[in-house]
């Protein structure tokens, strides 16, 4: 389909007021954009997560997450390549004016000496503590994901709407779960400095402490539902937009005995990068101090058991084996990270930071500040 008529159908989808969502994948080698349009306004939700289609889950209730069925949806796919001048154009133009806020400031920097104090009383090892702020946009839901397509190749992007949520945009660079029949992926995120011009920087002690304390904890989470070795890269650098992560790759084989999907997601989910260690303790602190609803920011949302097409060789005669590969599923889930909610001419914009016992509060502001322009600089025209 022409990008024309797929964006068009978007837009039609809104006027009736049914659910869709397009996206696309990191670093897509066919360039193709995605939509699943839902057939009606009906609401469909999940919580064992075993159906295909879908899927768009909170920070704090995983349990009851939005689903679009692929049965009671046309998918459709375009591609939209990037326009590079345009793409240089905009990395070189103005950002919305910078987030001066002086009260929101002090929030935050007190905040964050709150979640330093509880990690010296011993409450956890870690919290990532996060703010919202909302921003006039010239551009609507469309524009933005356009921008956002053509800015973020390496990220998760996506556009979702349902009645019951309203506009959702982002581009994240932070995978949660990927399986292929027993076989699983995810990552280890977490860090942050400005990109300058190299991949080639040195990272501090409180970043690297931090990283290897998401690393420890996906491990050790997942320990009872794998068969055999864990396996992990070393750290490594890697860049999402203007920003620069610390990455460490996590692969290895499901135990279908002991985990499904749904054990799979709960153990991951909400990972250290944007909770905290120990989990619960970290999740409590947030939902009682952070003093706003994270809804959908560092929740997680994705394509969720869906078939994968195996072209088969004319030359096989195992017609078993052939059968099999017919019916190979695909889930594919990302951290809800770099995003936004958009109403009313305004785009309300999550940003976070993860706290450690070496937490500099005027640092972890600037920090969030630093993020924010990586999303905000899809909000111009």
């Amino acid at each position: 389909m022409n990008s024309e008529d797929f964006f068009t159908k978007l837009e039609t989808q809104i006027q009736n007021g049914n659910p869709f969502v397009a996206y696309r994948n990191p670093n897509d080698k066919n360039g193709l954009t995605k939509a699943f349009l839902q057939d009606s306004d009906k609401v469909y939700r999940t919580c064992v997560f075993n159906e295909s289609g879908f899927v768009f889950a909170p920070f704090e209730d995983e349990n009851n997450a939005f689903f679009i069925p692929s049965e009671n949806a046309e998918s459709i796919t375009t591609k939209y390549a990037a326009d590079k001048d345009s793409e240089v154009k905009k990395e070189n133009q103005d950002f919305p004016p910078a987030y001066t806020n002086a009260e929101a400031k002090i929030q935050h920097e007190k905040l964050v000496q709150q979640g330093i104090k509880a990690i010296q009383k011993g409450e956890f090892k870690k919290v990532v503590l996060s703010r919202n702020e909302d921003v006039q946009t010239q551009l609507e839901a469309l524009g933005i994901f356009k921008n956002l397509l053509k800015k973020y190749e390496t990220a998760f992007v996506y556009y979702w709407f349902h009645p019951e949520t309203g506009i959702w945009l982002g581009a994240t660079p932070e995978t949660l779960l990927k399986v292929e029949r027993d076989k699983f992926k995810t990552m280890s995120l977490a860090g942050t400095q400005s990109f300058q011009g190299t991949s080639n920087v040195n990272w501090g002690e409180k970043e690297i402490e931090e990283q290897q304390i998401v690393t420890d904890s996906i491990l050790e989470n997942l320990q009872d539902k794998v068969s055999g070795t864990i396996h992990r890269s070393e750290p490594y650098t890697t860049k999402a937009g203007n920003l620069l992560h610390l990455q460490t790759d996590i692969q290895g084989i499901l135990d279908s005995e002991k985990s499904n999907l749904k054990s799979l997601i709960l153990a991951l989910h909400p990972t250290p990068a944007v909770c905290g260690l120990p989990k619960k303790n970290a999740k409590e602190f947030i939902l009682k101090n952070e003093g706003y609803d994270r809804e959908f920011y560092s929740g997680f949302l994705g394509e969720m058991n869906m078939k994968k097409e195996i072209k088969r060789n004319s030359n096989r005669r195992n017609q078993e084996n052939q059968a099999y590969a017919s019916i190979l599923k695909q889930t594919s889930l990302f951290v809800n990270l770099r995003c936004m909610k958009l109403e009313a001419g305004k785009a309300r914009l999550f940003i976070g930071g993860g706290i450690t016992k070496d937490s500099n509060p005027a640092d972890e502001w600037q920090e969030t500040v630093n993020k924010s322009h990586t999303i905000k600089s899809v909000l111009v025209k």
